[in-house]
């Protein structure tokens, strides 16, 4: 064996052995980073509900809709971006920090997914939509905040 091949060949065994250090080594990175987020996040994580956003605060927001491509075909809420919930970290720069993020789902549980890994990763300014479109829908839309402070009907 000459001098090359056996310096690959330590190198490979030394990259193997070091792999699941390194993996460790990530896994408790990442734990430390959500630890310290979960330390200092407000009360709610960054959720909101759709009767606390006034009909005049959607067009300041950035909305994405964290649903697949066909959810988002056949229904979304009106200037939605649709963003798959798994592909929110990869696409990170498309993402906006100086201004207000939505983000929703159907029912809030993958949204939430999603806004708590942009918010670990540094998006603070992203809030989640309590109950996702369904409730959003059931709550009256862009109309859920008038409706929630409007006098009961007798």
């Amino acid at each position: 064996m000459n001098f090359r091949t056996l310096a690959l060949v330590a190198a490979t065994a030394t990259g193997l052995l070091l792999a699941p250090a390194a993996h460790a080594d990530n896994q408790a990175i990442a734990t430390d980073e959500m630890a310290a987020y979960l330390e200092f996040v407000d009360y709610g994580g960054g959720v909101i509900f759709a009767e606390q956003i006034p009909k005049d605060e959607w067009p300041k927001m950035v909305v994405i809709d964290a649903r697949d491509a066909g959810q988002f075909a056949k229904g979304h809420i009106p200037g939605a971006i649709n963003m798959d919930w798994r592909q929110v970290l990869a696409r990170r720069n498309d993402i906006p920090r100086n201004k207000p993020v939505l983000i929703y789902c159907n029912t809030g549980s993958l949204s939430a997914q999603a806004g708590f890994a942009l918010r670990v990763a540094g998006w603070d300014n992203v809030r989640i939509l309590q109950g996702g479109m369904e409730e959003w829908k059931a709550k009256g839309g862009f109309d859920a905040a008038a409706k929630a402070t409007a006098p009961a009907k007798h």
